[in-house]
């Protein structure tokens, strides 16, 4: 994990406690959301058959897999490490970053990713989708710091615009299939574009719709970011 500037205590090492409080609360709601959830698989409180993405299942009822589908990262493991720390370090890196102060914008942007893998999910037959919403992240933050130079395991060097295809080729070497990851970062792209790209071209054309991407009011309400929206058109 990427522990930042977690607090060292000279007696003890590492606080965990405050690396973790120090997580941005959405990064940190989502983070212990899966832990949880992958240790009650663990631990047999429930069971992945019923977390998994299934259209029919949903359709009859069972619309917590909307949810759980993004939150289960299969059984303690290499593998699950490996995603739990792509999680939580570009999640947060996001919200400290680009989305910082802008809380409501950051839940929109993981509203936009689970809506779209939703709709796509029932014509590639995937089951978990939490790996393609951590690639998507993954994405978005490279493309928005595409001069930080990165090193995997410290054999090769990269920028940070091909971290998730070096991710996708890692998680293959793993054993992972490839579409679940791919499908992160085509909706990365997509959401990159329309946040990113479209409004300065829609400003260069002189397109009416200047931005898409904007959430509504009441998520700036539910998020706390309300008046500083108000605040932020007044400027306008």
């Amino acid at each position: 994990m990427d522990f930042g500037n977690a607090a060292l205590d000279g007696a003890n090492g590492f606080d965990f406690l405050s690396w973790y409080m120090d997580i941005p609360v959405i990064s940190r709601l989502y983070l212990t959301s899966a832990f949880l959830t992958t240790a009650a698989c663990a631990i047999d409180l429930v069971t992945p058959f019923s977390l998994y993405f299934s259209l029919d299942l949903i359709v009859k009822g069972q619309i917590w897999r909307l949810v759980t589908t993004f939150l289960f990262f299969g059984v303690f493991s290499i593998d699950f490490l490996f995603h739990m720390y792509f999680l939580v370090r570009y999640s947060r890196l996001l919200e400290e970053g680009d989305f910082r102060g802008r809380r409501a914008n950051f839940v929109y942007m993981l509203l936009f990713g689970v809506t779209l893998m939703t709709l796509v999910a029932p014509f590639v037959s995937v089951h978990f989708l939490g790996s393609a919403l951590t690639f998507m992240m993954t994405y978005v933050w490279g493309r928005r710091n595409e001069t930080v130079r990165m090193s995997f395991l410290g054999v090769f060097t990269f920028t940070a615009p091909y971290l998730p295809w070096v991710m996708l080729g890692f998680s293959v070497l793993l054993g992972n299939p490839i579409t679940i990851d791919a499908i992160g970062i085509f909706v990365g792209h997509m959401y990159y574009f329309l946040e990113y790209v479209y409004p300065v071209l829609a400003n260069i054309r002189g397109w009416k719709v200047q931005r898409i991407m904007e959430p509504p009011k009441i998520l700036h309400w539910i998020c706390g970011t309300y008046q500083e929206e108000i605040e932020h058109d007044h400027d306008d």
